[in-house]
């Protein structure tokens, strides 16, 4: 059976730099070819994108059938989001009414209870006065 041999390494070995070859720098021709290539490439990548996002679009209306089918979707999901808003605008103005009519309440209570406190308050002051008034006579 053969062994193998470990080698050891030891904390202070420097690791082996690696020989980098320096790549030279592109000539003033090939930056000239690069540009060119990028100012051809972005607008016929450009074309390409709108019409696979056109052909996305016209597709489900190429047959009738496809088109029908595709436009009841569409009420459909609108049926949808308009059902889901009405609802949510008749939950907020059932809120909004619940919350008027606390107010509304509180309002009045409070307002009562002011107006019973200066009512016994200014009949406590006439029955004062009257008492007084008999006293003197």
């Amino acid at each position: 059976m053969a062994t193998k041999a470990k080698a050891k390494s030891s904390s202070k070995a420097k690791p082996k730099a690696k020989k980098t070859i320096p790549t030279p720098a592109p000539s003033r021709s090939e930056q000239a070819r690069a540009a060119a290539e990028s100012v051809v490439d972005l607008p016929v990548g450009a074309v390409l994108e709108v019409s696979d996002r056109v052909t996305e679009l016209v597709e489900p209306f190429t047959a009738r059938t496809a088109a029908e089918k595709q436009l009841k979707s569409y009420g459909t999901q609108l049926r949808r989001t308009v059902k889901r808003t009405e609802r949510r605008g008749t939950s907020a103005r059932r809120k909004a009414t619940t919350e008027a009519r606390k107010t509304r309440n509180e309002v009045e209570q409070r307002v009562r209870k002011a107006v019973e406190e200066r009512t016994s308050r200014a009949q406590n002051l006439v029955d004062q006065v009257s008492e007084q008034l008999s006293s003197l006579r």
